[in-house]
């Protein structure tokens, strides 16, 4: 049973990461799946709402089932309503994208986002995509409020992020990912330069209070010809003052919450 529950979970999380309708001979070699029980996985997922099939082709795609599930789970949780206004702000302030990322599990999920003064939260394919923890802003930031076994140990569950497949800076080794999380520990906010993505340098700062695990991370990101160093720097504050923020509001949320009880409203990182 939980084989066939990891081969059906594998099939969405595929499907997920396609932009196209994928054939059934391609999601089989894919993932090593017999082109029969594929089939009859595809099948069970088309009845119960979350695979459709093209009518023209035949190909296999996700519907919309799991993104209704995520959304309405996250608006019975008060992330959307409370972060909203404050990414809005830091975007606007920025002109840059604003994201947020919240702590799931061993994991670091993006949720919600904002994209300059122009346009305000909504959700687009990063939405619950997972951050890759050696080689983000989001990443750095949450492995930094750690001590460094917990850290390095979380990298090493998930991978290194290597250079041919993210940005030309990604680190290569566990001593630079290292190195990269105790830079971030004296200065305060995680800033990468095109280690995600080619072009891109982004800075991030943990969402959480003082004495707890942080909740999430919030995060800036922009084209590294405009999101220089120094604009980074300069940021920072602003940064650092919206997850103070966050914390203070996510303490009342039923899924960001955790032992409110006597806790300080301070971030982890005071501006």
């Amino acid at each position: 049973m939980s084989g066939l529950l990891e081969r059906t979970l594998g099939i969405l999380e595929y499907l997920s990461e396609q932009e196209q309708p994928v054939e059934l001979a391609q999601l089989s070699e894919q993932l090593q799946i017999p082109k029969s029980a594929a089939h009859r996985m595809l099948a069970d997922l088309i009845r119960n709402g979350y695979v459709r099939q093209t009518r023209d082709q035949g190909a296999y795609a996700l519907t919309y089932k799991l993104v209704s599930l995520g959304l309405s789970y996250l608006s019975k949780t008060g992330v959307i309503d409370m972060a909203q206004p404050l990414l809005d702000r830091l975007a606007a302030q920025s002109g840059e994208l604003v994201r947020l990322s919240v702590v799931d599990g061993d994991r670091l999920t993006w949720v919600a986002r904002a994209q300059g003064a122009r346009q305000g939260l909504r959700y687009d394919p990063d939405m619950g995509s997972t951050a890759r923890l050696s080689c983000s802003s989001s990443g750095w930031a949450w492995l930094s409020t750690m001590d460094d076994d917990a850290a390095l140990a979380l990298v090493a569950h998930q991978g290194l992020g290597l250079p041919k497949d993210f940005g030309p800076n990604a680190p290569k080794s566990m001593k630079a990912v290292l190195k990269a999380l105790q830079d971030t520990r004296k200065q305060g906010f995680a800033l990468t330069e095109e280690t995600y993505t080619a072009g891109l340098n982004a800075i991030a700062a943990p969402v959480g209070l003082v004495g707890q695990p942080p909740m999430g991370t919030i995060s800036v990101a922009g084209p590294s010809a405009r999101l220089t160093r120094q604009r980074m720097v300069d940021l920072s504050h602003d940064l650092i003052s919206c997850a103070a923020q966050l914390a203070a509001a996510g303490a009342v949320s039923p899924m960001l919450a955790s032992g409110k009880s006597g806790t300080r409203l301070q971030p982890i990182y005071a501006p």
